[in-house]
Formats: structure tokens, C-alpha cells, sequence
């Protein structure tokens, strides 16, 4: 994809953040976008965010870790997206949907908080462990600018991973005091439990295997996880469409809980 494709996508995909609107799927207009093309949208719509808003680059997200999604997605591993200080929504601080968001939906994560930085090819399970200062419960509110969340990965990856909010709970764990694989998450939505879900649904094994991953996919372009950096490992239950009014709390086995307010 030419150069000038890559930044009218990433244009397009700037002015629909800004807006809250959405354009139509990337994938329905360019037949031959690849992988390598859509991360290269997806860097360009951050470079614009970094020189024409001032936002700092204070972590990344991982998405499509589940088997359900990577089939619905025909792809077979996971994709990644970069978190701003913009995009942090604090504990008790409720989140505006009908000013800030498109069409949110909202699932639970354990974010991992790195001490130290991770530089792949090569890093293990057992690397992670050792460069994770703690985890902690976490809300990602996802978001897309394609309409109608008619995605393909394609489209997901150049939209930044369908990136919208993240939240961060308080109550922290040591990684190596918890087992990531069969640690279990309950998430209510106005006092109803809607899914469960268990470590072991992050690549059927465990979110340490996401952040391994991660590692080693950037490493191979020359870019480390840094020390200080919020990893967010991967939903471990459904996404859950949300609306104005609406309360959710994600509770851990192991960790701890946290909870958003939306309006």
C-alpha cells in the first residue's frame, strides 16, 4: 500500500476518533490490504495523536486472544494497539459514552504493570513473571470507528486495536502469588452477573502467554515493553455492549475488583 493510502486511511480514521463517527470498513474499500498495511495505518493515526493533541504513549493492549474471536476473524493470532494517558478513566470517575464514545463496549482484563522492560525475540512465560512489577483488575472499554463493528482484523488493527478507555482497579497482586491460568473473573452489569471467564481463555493458556507474545512480536520490529508500561493482557469473557446509566464491577480470584460507571 502506497504511503499516500496509508495516511488517507489514517486521516480518515483521526477525524472519526475526534468526531465520534465511523467510516466504512477499510477492507471494503482496498481489496489487498494486508497485516503489515494496517499496522502501518495504525501507527500513522498515532503519530497524529501524539503531534496534534499531545498524548503520551503509556503502555499497549492486546486483543483477539480468545479462539472465538480468532475465528470470527479467520486469523490466527492475537493484535495489538497502544494506550495514551488520554485514554485512562480513573477509579470513581464515570465515563461519558454519549461524548466521548461511538458504539462502547466494555470487557474485563488483568493489566499487567512492567518493572522492568521486556525486549523479545525470545522471552518466555517465566521472563514476564520476573519484569511484572503487579497486576491489577482492569475495564477496557472498547470502541470502533468502522461502522456498525462490521470488522475484519484489518480494519481492527488500523483502528488501533479498536481501542477506546481503559480503568485500572487498586487492589494489586503479585503475579507469582497468583495462578494466572485458572484464576476466575465474574462480570455483573447493574447487579446481574453477565459472563465468566477464566485465565486460560487468553490463547488457551494464560494472560502471561498474551504479554510473552506481545514481547516478541515487537521485539522483531526493534521495539521493547518498557519499565512503568500498563500492559492489558486480553478480554477473558464476552465484550459487553454498554450504554448511558449502566454500572459494572469485574471481580478477580486472586486480585481484586474495580468497578465503571457509565453516563
Amino acid at each position: 500500500m502506497q504511503e499516500q493510502q496509508i495516511n488517507r486511511f489514517a486521516d480518515a480514521l483521526y477525524e472519526a476518533l475526534r468526531g465520534c463517527s465511523t467510516i466504512a470498513p477499510i477492507t471494503s474499500t482496498v481489496d489487498d490490504i494486508g497485516i503489515e498495511d494496517a499496522y502501518r495505518i495504525s501507527s500513522a493515526l498515532l503519530r497524529k495523536r501524539i503531534d496534534l493533541d499531545g498524548e503520551k504513549v503509556i503502555g499497549k493492549k492486546i486483543g483477539v486472544t480468545s479462539a472465538a474471536v480468532q475465528n470470527m476473524l479467520g486469523v490466527d493470532q492475537p493484535d495489538f494497539g497502544y494506550l495514551t494517558d488520554a485514554m485512562v478513566v480513573e477509579e470513581g470517575e464515570p465515563l461519558s459514552l454519549s461524548t466521548k464514545m461511538i458504539q462502547p463496549r466494555a470487557e474485563g482484563e488483568i493489566a499487567f504493570v512492567l518493572k522492568r522492560d521486556l525486549v523479545g525475540p525470545g522471552v518466555t512465560a517465566a521472563d514476564v513473571l520476573r519484569a511484572t512489577d503487579f497486576v491489577v483488575p482492569c475495564f477496557e472499554i472498547v470502541d470502533s470507528r468502522i461502522a456498525d463493528w462490521k470488522i475484519k482484523i484489518q480494519d481492527t488493527v488500523a483502528d488501533n486495536a479498536s481501542c477506546g478507555y481503559f480503568l485500572l482497579g487498586q487492589t494489586a497482586a503479585d503475579p507469582r502469588k497468583v495462578d494466572l491460568s485458572t484464576c476466575g473473573m465474574t462480570l455483573q452489569l447493574n447487579g446481574s452477573v453477565v459472563s465468566t471467564g477464566a485465565g486460560a481463555a487468553a490463547l488457551g493458556a494464560s494472560p502471561v502467554r498474551t504479554v510473552a507474545w506481545l514481547a516478541n512480536m515487537l521485539g522483531r520490529l526493534g521495539t521493547p515493553l518498557k519499565a512503568g508500561e500498563v500492559i492489558l493482557s486480553g478480554s477473558l469473557v464476552p465484550l459487553q455492549p454498554v450504554k448511558p446509566g449502566d454500572f459494572m464491577t469485574v471481580d478477580i480470584g486472586g486480585i481484586g475488583h474495580t468497578s465503571v460507571r457509565f453516563e
